[in-house]
């Protein structure tokens, strides 16, 4: 009896009572309108033809004033939307099996023409349309949600969160898959690739699932549209239903560490070392003592070789500030995009190499809570914390493309008049290719070449 009383209050709390109104209204006036055609053919048949005739048209003006004024308030208030969802039959094994029993039946009865066949035949094609009904309404008032994570890395696994939602007043629905529908040409870039079933979903609820889910290579994932599958009641029938959903994923470089992360690592950081000094941990050198050093950084040993006060100075991993650069320009990018034979797949794995260091990289100093600076051709972060403008760079390098060679070099030019930061340099040109300026205060890798 709580159950009941329950789903009647929610009922009459979703009850559009102008519409109840409306339609207690229509329906007493049609009663009355052929109450009074009743009459009107039961005068006839007396011979009261005015009486017939006027009762025949008030019947007549009843039914009309309904029409306009009644139907059409009805009508805006009743929701359609289920009605002209667009469904997809599928007959299972089991249901041409089914099929093939049912015309076997089909013959039998008609040939002998026993009562009992057709009582049989009868049942068979009751189960069917049993089916049809109690699948519909398993699909109808169904919503879907997909709530992807907010930071993807390639290769990484994640957890997303499908979840169905059923809009139905008093049906649950049962036995429902959730797959993907494959787009032409984008196979390689959909979402959901395994389905996934929900055994039973209450009315009036929803139900979440995780989902594993895993990106092998970093871009924009889109998927345009999934489907609810059902077979209930019976498996004869497979029903499925198109949902509308445009999703996308932005999937960021892998910040695992690879094998050119780990060659280059000892080399950069020996190389911040020797740009910056601090109160680090690591010993940078030896010098002669000043008024303002502090007692506790005396060498003792190096002031009894030399006879002077000597103080260490130590590194300072934790102050550096780097500027990270990406040059995309390639001179085969344009073969790459226009040919797919052997040599263009060389050129893309190498450049997704090299977008792999810079996440690398750029991931080390967001560990390491560097300060820390991001250019490349039309993209410039300013410098700060790594933690603030972190995946503001992965964004941009789960994008990036290869582009075609720069005549006027703008942006080593703008490099080579940035000497105020340690610069990490990621490029596919030549060795010879840059000034002075920029090798005396850059720490290069070029990407067809080994680390130098």
């Amino acid at each position: 009896m709580a159950a009941i009383r329950s789903t009647l209050a929610q009922m009459l709390a979703k009850t559009d009572r102008p519409g109840v109104r409306a339609f207690f209204l229509s329906m007493a006036a049609l009663s009355g309108a052929l109450l009074l055609a009743l009459y009107s053919s039961a005068a006839a048949e007396l011979g009261q033809l005015i009486l017939a005739s006027t009762s025949a048209l008030v019947a007549l003006a009843i039914a009309g004033w309904v029409a306009v004024t009644l139907v059409p308030a009805l009508a805006r208030r009743t929701p359609l939307r289920w009605i002209g969802y667009k469904t997809e039959y599928t007959v299972s094994r089991e249901g041409w099996v089914y099929f093939s029993g049912l015309l076997l039946v089909a013959l039998a009865a008609l040939n002998t023409g026993n009562n009992l066949l057709f009582l049989i035949l009868a049942c068979l094609i009751a189960l069917i349309l049993m089916s049809g009904i109690l699948s519909s309404i398993s699909l109808s008032g169904i919503e879907m949600h997909l709530v992807l994570p907010e930071h993807i890395f390639a290769a990484q696994p994640v957890r997303a969160h499908v979840e169905l939602e059923n809009q139905k007043l008093t049906l649950p629905s049962f036995s429902l898959r959730l797959e993907a529908i494959p787009e032409k040409g984008a196979a390689a870039s959909a979402i959901l690739e395994q389905p996934v079933y929900f055994p039973y979903l209450p009315r009036q609820d929803r139900l979440q699932q995780a989902v594993p889910m895993k990106f092998p290579r970093r871009g924009v994932y889109h998927q345009d549209a999934f489907r609810v599958i059902t077979r209930f009641p019976f498996g004869f029938l497979q029903k499925a239903r198109r949902m509308d959903l445009k999703t996308e994923a932005l999937v960021y470089p892998s910040v695992d560490p690879t094998t050119e992360y780990r060659d280059v690592l000892p080399v950069l950081q020996g190389m911040l070392e020797s740009v910056v000094r601090g109160r680090g941990q690591d010993l940078y050198g030896v010098r002669d003592y000043v008024h303002t050093d502090s007692a506790r950084l005396v060498h003792w040993k190096a002031t009894a070789r030399s006879g002077s006060l000597m103080v260490r100075e130590f590194t300072r991993e934790e102050d550096s500030r780097v500027l990270l650069v990406l040059d995309p320009h390639s001179a085969d990018s344009v073969a790459e995009k226009s040919a797919l034979d052997p040599p263009s797949t060389k050129i893309n794995e190498r450049f997704e190499r090299a977008v792999a260091l810079c996440a690398n990289i750029a991931w080390h100093f967001y560990q390491a809570n560097a300060l820390l600076q991001f250019r490349s051709v039309d993209f410039d972060t300013p410098l700060a914390p790594a933690e603030k403008n972190i995946f503001e760079i992965l964004r941009y390098l789960a994008l990036v493309q290869p582009l075609p060679l720069d005549p006027e070099q703008k942006l080593i030019a703008e490099l080579a008049c940035s000497t105020e930061l340690f610069k990490i340099i990621v490029t596919s040109q030549p060795r010879g290719f840059f000034p002075h300026a920029v090798w005396s205060s850059s720490f290069i890798v070029f990407l067809d070449e080994e680390v130098q």
